[in-house]
């Protein structure tokens, strides 16, 4: 009584209960081995751009660098390059509200904000809705396998525990193919969740940061 062969023999739909599982599993694991690699890249973008922002560099050339590769930013570049770009263009247009003008630089960051978010969050809905149907999936699976085995003992007069067994412990597969599968999606989704609140917190703080340079500028040209 191997596993393969409890798996082989178990009834059509129990069978497809497991594959189901197992292609659900298959695509988490994608998830999360990309979504670490992606997190692990925005994390260490950020932290780059951040020592670059803080060394005392020029605005306007850190800007025109960014100007200069605007399809491949992310993170804070794009944040930076979406609030400078709207800050430079409300100034240059005579605007003296100095209200006005930082209510739109902060808008337009907060736009490039929301999209740097949704696209660190991107397929973690995908690991919740694996890790809370998984069990229940399995558990379906076991409750027909133990339905269909006590049915086809039934027929039999004098049934042993060496009869019962293989068609329970086929069942049993089915949960623990859930649990396989739910586990690590659930414990990926937590830890990806924290990262990206992270992060999403690291980008409001610059927000914030930058802000209050910007519109320090502003005051020191007023006077």
């Amino acid at each position: 009584m191997s596993f393969t062969n409890l798996i082989f023999e178990a009834s059509p739909l129990v069978q497809i209960v497991m594959l189901i599982l197992l292609s659900m599993s298959i695509a988490s694991w994608a998830i999360i081995v990309q979504r670490t690699r992606l997190l692990r890249e925005a994390r260490s973008t950020s932290e780059q751009f951040e020592e670059r922002f803080w060394s005392g560099i020029d605005l306007n050339r850190l800007y025109q660098e960014c100007s200069s590769r605007r399809d491949e930013l992310s993170g804070l570049e794009q944040i930076f390059f979406s609030g400078f770009k709207e800050f430079a263009r409300l100034h240059n247009t005579g605007l003296r509200s100095q209200e006005m003008v930082m209510d739109g630089t902060y808008r337009a960051m907060r736009v490039s904000l929301s999209r740097e978010v949704d696209d660190l969050e991107t397929s973690l809905p995908v690991l919740a809705t694996i890790g809370s149907i998984s069990p229940y999936i399995g558990l379906f699976g076991t409750v027909w396998g133990i339905m269909h085995a006590f049915v086809a003992l039934a027929a039999v007069k004098n049934a042993t525990l060496a009869m019962v067994a293989p068609p329970i412990a086929e069942a049993l597969i089915a949960t623990a193919m859930g649990l396989f599968a739910a586990i690590p999606a659930v414990v990926a989704f937590n830890r990806f969740s924290t990262k990206v609140e992270k992060l999403e917190n690291a980008y409001i703080n610059f927000m914030d940061e930058f802000s209050t340079i910007l519109n320090r500028q502003l005051v020191n040209k007023g006077e």
